[in-house]
């Protein structure tokens, strides 16, 4: 026969176990409560980490990703430095997937010298002079771009910028860029802008934007490239 006394023991922990177990429920409910919807991802940076391959690298824009850092300077991406990546379902995509960058079809190119053509892809380009320089490359690696991955303009870097010295070829000349072999431009041309400067750019020098890691754009090296200034 059960006694009183064991009756109230065997009551008072059934309590105590309820109490503790809706505490748990009442803990796990508030921290779901706390948690946002849409919290922040968190991403670790990396040496060459920078705001436009993250951008590129999580599916979303530059100026999202920067407001979502505001403590955080373009300049100063360190290894190590936590920053949040805005949560999105094309963001989600943009990680589980690789970045395919897409490249314009190979150019034919055909130049009528006598009236001052140039025909490439199929289209056709009126030029006013030809210019040869030798062309160089750079990324949007920190350490080749004092001011972020940007041009002098303040613009996103992206393929057809490219830095010039303003002495030979004037800030916002259009030009077709031909001559050149490296795996992440199209081939035989592509159109350019001026739109960026460089303090080891002067006269017959170019020096062109390749979206990619600097290990890969490095291997481009020294190239005489030819211009054809678009009217």
């Amino acid at each position: 026969m059960t006694s009183k006394n064991d009756y109230k023991s065997t009551k008072k922990n059934k309590l105590a176990l309820a109490a503790k177990t809706v505490a748990a429920a009442l803990g796990i409910a508030a921290c779901i409560h706390m948690a946002p919807a849409h919290a922040d991802a968190v991403h670790t940076a990396m040496e060459g980490d920078t705001f436009y391959l993250l951008s590129k690298k999580y599916g979303i824009s530059v100026d999202n990703l920067m407001n979502a850092n505001p403590g955080v300077s373009p300049t100063n991406i360190y290894e190590g430095l936590p920053l949040n990546i805005p949560t999105s379902l094309k963001a989600e995509a943009a990680v589980s997937s690789p970045v395919i960058l897409k490249q314009d079809p190979i150019a034919s190119l055909k130049v009528f010298t006598a009236d001052k053509i140039v025909e490439a892809w199929g289209k056709t380009f009126n030029y006013s002079k030809t210019i040869d320089v030798v062309a160089t490359a750079y990324s949007a690696h920190s350490s080749e771009n004092g001011w972020g991955p940007v041009d002098y303009y303040g613009n996103p870097l992206t393929l057809g910028t490219i830095a010039v010295d303003p002495k030979v070829i004037p800030m916002g000349t259009k030009v077709l860029v031909t001559g050149h072999s490296h795996s992440g431009l199209p081939k035989n041309a592509f159109v350019a802008t001026a739109t960026d400067q460089g303090s080891a750019i002067k006269g017959r020098r170019i020096d062109i934007f390749i979206p990619g890691s600097q290990e890969s754009v490095n291997t481009f090296g020294f190239q005489d490239i030819k211009l054809y200034v678009i009217k």
